[in-house]
């Protein structure tokens, strides 16, 4: 079991996503109860940091959606989505103070409903699903601060060490993958 002590220990987990991704879906409805300190969502572009799925093993996928006892997934028709629309929105959420509750709305739209994250209309009953108007949401998309924040936090990631998604950063240790929850649960443990 990895413990971490100090700064560590205490540091806020950061959750990097990419709301096209299936395993980013699946640690995303789990993360806010399988850690003991909530963790900063961060939307991640998954291309920007060469993490992609373009070929995601759906029979294991649909396994672990199962035991979770989450819904069915329902794969959109048009893969992989084309999620940067998406991902500004989201973007923009995390400045509204909204990014939890957008992005669960995002993934649930994907992947529960089978809805097309690049298209608008999709992004838009996601936005109004947290009570983002859309117009708010569409303009949001369209400033170049909020672009330049999607593309800081690739950078971001990069630069704590990130390679795939999921991620959970803790202080300077990052754990990937759809076991990152229960890894990074362990290392939050601090020894008394």
């Amino acid at each position: 079991m990895a413990v971490l002590s100090g700064p560590a220990a205490t540091a806020q987990p950061i959750f990097y996503y990419d709301l096209g991704s299936p395993s980013c879906y699946l640690v995303a409805e789990q993360i806010m109860s399988g850690l003991s300190v909530a963790p900063e969502w961060e939307p991640v572009l998954g291309e920007q940091i060469g993490a992609t799925e373009p070929d995601p093993d759906r029979e294991s996928l649909q396994r672990l959606v199962h035991e979770h006892g989450m819904q069915p997934l329902r794969w959109p028709a048009q893969w992989p989505p084309d999620t940067r629309t998406a991902m500004l929105a989201a973007t923009y959420a995390k400045r509204v103070g909204r990014a939890v509750a957008f992005s669960l709305a995002s993934f649930r739209q994907a992947f529960a409903g089978g809805q097309d994250l690049g298209s608008e209309n999709t992004v838009l009953i996601a936005a109004a699903a947290c009570e983002m108007h859309p117009a708010a949401v569409l303009k949001g998309i369209g400033l170049r601060s909020v672009g330049a924040a999607l593309d800081h936090a690739g950078a971001r990631a990069l630069g704590a060490g990130v390679s795939s998604l999921p991620a959970i950063q803790i202080g300077n240790r990052v754990f990937e993958g759809d076991h990152s929850i229960e890894r990074a649960a362990d290392a939050l443990i601090v020894s008394r």
